[in-house]
């Protein structure tokens, strides 16, 4: 032991000796692990962060839909299935989404516009957020109440200058070539069209939200639907509740086995996109892997030039009765110790690299996904 402390010595003093020359041979190191751990760290950081602002807007959602086979046989998903579905256990919330071209003319000229027909979940399971007034509800949709929801943005844009008086204001709607008047009763904040970036482009679209079954005059149509999205409870497993969504329709249309209805959860989609973001970091960190190897490369390189350089030394030791294996562990002690120093120095350098670039990168993730909820 007394031995090994003074091997441990000598190598620090030969440290010290050569300041410069020692912190070269550190410097591959300190790089090598501060780049791996602030590489590692990052991609952890952003994934964890990512997953959890994008769970506020999407989290627990579920798309289901009929498949061809099913549409083939005439099989949909009909509005009693709805409000079966939204009777579940973990369901929140039960929204269908259709969409129509139709046009509208208002004081500031003619627009195109999206007329999308939707449930009394609306809300809930869009995340959508209120400017002014109220999202339609089950009493609205029941009765076919010809009402409608605009956001603020649109509002603006066909003509609707001063939005705390929108509500409860009309707009005039052709489709196919018949025309109703649907009452505004609410307006959303913009949701930069449901991406992390704003586009426009002229001609673009107005897009309203109304009760689907107000709808039925327009398309005659016989209540019958492809697809329905389901809002389910954030802290269950959504492949659970899908499943039972699944099953239920299947026994509601005795078709058990046949793969009628096929389902899309959020989970899956953050599942894909955690394995992407994983096999990226894992990549990156790969190549910073290789500067690890070239300060292990450098250290032994300068480890040699010392040997040549010690000549001297490790004849007189020698001469003096010390044994090859004390000088090698003597080299070893030293060689031993720039990398423990270089490991440490770049563990703290990685650890606050990492902590100050995922602060950044926190704050620019929640100003996007911010921006896409229309906060």
């Amino acid at each position: 032991m007394s031995n090994i402390y003074e091997y441990i010595k000598m190598a620090i003093h030969n440290i010290m000796a050569n300041k410069g020359r020692s912190f070269l041979t550190m410097l591959g190191i300190i790089i090598g692990i501060a780049s791996v751990i602030a590489i590692v760290s990052i991609g952890e950081g952003t994934k964890n962060q990512m997953n959890s602002e994008i769970n506020d807007i999407g989290g627990g959602q579920i798309a289901v839909y009929c498949s061809d086979d099913a549409t083939a046989d005439d099989v949909w998903i009909q509005p009693e299935d709805i409000d079966a579905v939204r009777e579940l256990d973990g369901v929140e919330g039960v929204n269908v989404s259709d969409s129509y071209i139709g046009e509208t003319v208002t004081g500031k000229g003619d627009f195109n516009l999206t007329v999308t027909g939707e449930a009394q979940d609306a809300k809930l399971v869009d995340n959508a957020s209120m400017k002014y007034g109220n999202y339609f509800g089950q009493k609205e949709v029941e009765e076919g109440k010809n009402v409608c929801v605009i956001s603020d943005a649109d509002a603006k844009r066909v003509g609707f200058s001063h939005l705390y008086i929108v509500v409860g204001m009309t707009l005039d709607v052709t489709c196919y070539d018949l025309t109703k008047t649907f009452r505004i009763c609410g307006v959303t904040a913009q949701k930069e069209n449901g991406t992390f970036v704003s586009y426009t482009y002229d001609g673009m679209p107005v897009s309203i939200n109304v009760p689907y079954t107000a709808m039925d005059d327009f398309t005659g149509s016989t209540g019958e639907f492809y697809q329905i999205t389901v809002q389910a409870d954030k802290n269950l497993d959504s492949q659970v509740v899908a499943d039972k969504i699944v099953n239920l329709l299947e026994r509601r249309h005795q078709c058990a086995g046949d793969d009628y209805f096929q389902v899309q959860s959020f989970q899956d989609i953050m599942k894909s996109m955690n394995q992407m973001l994983g096999m990226v970091t894992a990549f990156i960190s790969f190549v910073a892997g290789i500067s690890l190897l070239v300060g292990g490369i450098g250290v032994m390189n300068i480890m040699l030039v010392s040997v040549t350089e010690r000549t001297r030394e490790i004849g007189i030791r020698k001469s003096l009765g010390a044994k090859t294996s004390s000088i090698m562990l003597q080299f070893l002690a030293e060689a031993a110790i720039l990398t423990i120093i270089g490991g440490l120095i770049g563990i703290v350098l990685g650890i606050a690299g990492g902590y100050v670039i995922c602060a950044v990168i926190s704050s620019s993730i929640h100003t996007l996904v911010g921006a896409g909820k229309g906060e």
